[in-house]
């Protein structure tokens, strides 16, 4: 296990109400998964400090898991902050890499040319440092689609046409799946039609 001791200082909820979404901070390690007492990782509020009520604070960890708790509750562990002339020393747990989520289209598709993808990552970060976790391989037709998102209507039906904005515009129809579409809206898939310019040239 990778960690780094860092002096740092507790932080009261008065103190962390003061505090933005941008201040980086720590908070405990230890999940419901993952259990690893006095340990910390790096942290950003999910709010600002002051929005939260009833002394319930919650942080986002950079391995992107929230962590709540209370700040004045001595049987917690609480929130701290990087200070120098900081009263404790903090074990941080650091990051070992990043797992990427990725689209890629490979054309063809074919065993060898997945082989040969894997292989020139492998080249660029070491030899059996990239590991494959999940593989997810899916078909993608031979079509190409323009994809909109489209505002899901409210009210009466007939009331007001949806409104819509175009997200990807002649792209393969898989890539929808991997559109992260706004709250309320819905996504609207449609064969590409090429964009014809009517303008009289002289």
């Amino acid at each position: 296990m990778n960690t780094e001791k860092i002096a740092a200082r507790r932080l009261s909820l008065e103190e962390v109400a003061k505090l933005g979404v941008k201040d980086r901070l720590f908070v405990s390690a230890d999940t419901a998964e993952l259990k690893l007492p006095d340990c910390y990782v790096p942290a950003f509020l999910t709010k600002s400090g002051e929005d939260f009520e009833g002394g319930l604070v919650t942080a986002r960890t950079i391995f992107q898991e929230e962590i709540s708790c209370l700040p004045d509750d001595e049987n917690e562990a609480g929130i701290y902050l990087a200070d120098e002339n900081g009263s404790v020393t903090i074990e941080v747990l650091q990051s070992a890499g990043v797992v990427l989520d990725l689209a890629l289209f490979v054309p063809s598709g074919d065993k060898g040319a997945l082989t040969a993808l894997y292989a020139a990552v492998r080249q660029a970060f070491g030899a059996d440092v990239v590991q494959i976790w999940r593989q997810g391989l899916k078909e993608v037709p031979d079509v190409k689609v323009d994809i909109f998102e489209e505002q899901i209507p409210r009210g009466r039906k007939g009331s007001d046409s949806p409104k819509r904005d175009r997200r990807a515009v002649d792209t393969y129809p898989t890539r929808a799946d991997f559109i992260e579409f706004s709250a309320g809206w819905k996504p609207v898939v449609e064969i590409h039609k090429p964009v014809v310019d009517d303008t009289p040239t002289i």
